[in-house]
This record gives structure tokens, C-alpha cells and sequence, in this order.
């Protein structure tokens, strides 16, 4: 698969079917993100693989109860493990950086033949409490990866580049 294809089949996954993802898929998802750039390639994250049933519903009701989530057969909690860090154009290190991370892991569970769901309403507290995460680190995302249930694409509604794309300024 060529990386344009990947980037036209992904989509947030909301339904799993409960077929095992392999070790080896994982590290391969995993393996993106290692790959993946950071700020002076400090890598300032983790990644913590949750395979675990009980603690799959645990990290769902720490997301508002979205309960779909625990049906992945596996979950990846991002953790920025820097969150004081702060690059010089004003933006959190650990928010860009676990977020190319992430957006790496994503393209290649779809050449696995996997989906994934970036989750952002969750928790931090509760999350923190589920995964033993150090109190000076941050979870950027839980996301959950598995097999999609087949049939149920959502269409993507995106804008025009038309509409987010300006040259040399942002004035028309």
C-alpha cells in the first residue's frame, strides 16, 4: 500500500470485531511511532500497550463512558513524557511530537489491515490511575486498534483545499 492510500482509507474506527491483533502487528504500529520525528529528536514519550479486558473497560469509562472503546482488543496510551518542554514558537513539545507519534502508528495500522480511534475526551486523572502513569507525564490520547467491523465506513466530509489553503499570506 502507498502511503496516499493509506491516508484515503483511514478513518476513527467505533466498532471492533474481537479478533486478537497480533504482537507482531503491534510492534509494527509501535515501530511507526519510533520512527516517527520529534523536537531534536528527543523522543520525550511512551507508549503503553493495554491488552488486558478489565482494564480495557476501565480506560472506557475513564472516556466518558464510550464503552465501544474497550470492544478494541487492544489499547495504546500516548504519554508525553516532557509536558514542561516548550518549543520556541510557543507550542507544548509533547502535544506535537506524541501527536506525529500517533498520526505515524495510525497509517500503519492501516497497512495492517487495522483500525485505530485518536480519543481525546478521557480523564487525565483517571487515566493516570488505571496505567500507573508518572504524575509528570501527560496522556495525549488512548487509542484503541483492532480489526474494523466491516461495512460500516463512515463517509469523510472534508473541506475543499480551496478553503484551507492560502499562499505567501493568510489574506486572499
Amino acid at each position: 500500500m502507498h502511503v496516499y492510500e493509506a491516508i484515503r482509507a483511514r478513518y476513527s474506527v467505533r466498532e471492533y470485531f474481537p479478533a486478537p491483533v497480533t504482537d507482531e502487528q503491534v510492534n509494527r504500529v509501535l515501530e511507526a511511532a519510533r520512527l516517527a520525528p520529534s523536537s531534536s529528536n528527543r523522543q520525550d514519550w511512551r507508549f503503553i500497550v493495554v491488552r488486558d479486558a478489565g482494564r480495557r473497560e476501565q480506560l472506557a469509562q475513564a472516556a466518558s463512558n464510550q464503552m465501544w472503546i474497550a470492544g478494541a482488543p487492544v489499547i495504546i496510551a500516548a504519554i508525553g513524557t516532557n509536558p514542561s518542554s516548550v518549543m520556541t514558537c510557543g507550542l507544548p513539545r509533547h502535544a506535537v511530537d506524541v501527536s506525529i507519534a500517533i498520526t505515524h502508528m495510525m497509517l500503519a495500522a492501516v497497512e495492517e489491515g487495522l483500525g485505530t480511534c485518536w480519543i481525546g475526551m478521557f480523564s487525565q486523572d483517571r487515566v493516570r490511575e488505571i496505567l500507573g502513569v508518572n504524575p509528570d507525564c501527560v496522556v495525549v490520547t488512548i487509542m484503541p486498534l483492532g480489526h474494523p467491523h466491516a461495512g460500516r465506513i463512515p463517509a469523510k466530509s472534508r473541506k475543499r483545499l480551496e478553503d484551507i489553503v492560502r499562499y505567501e499570506t493568510d489574506s486572499r
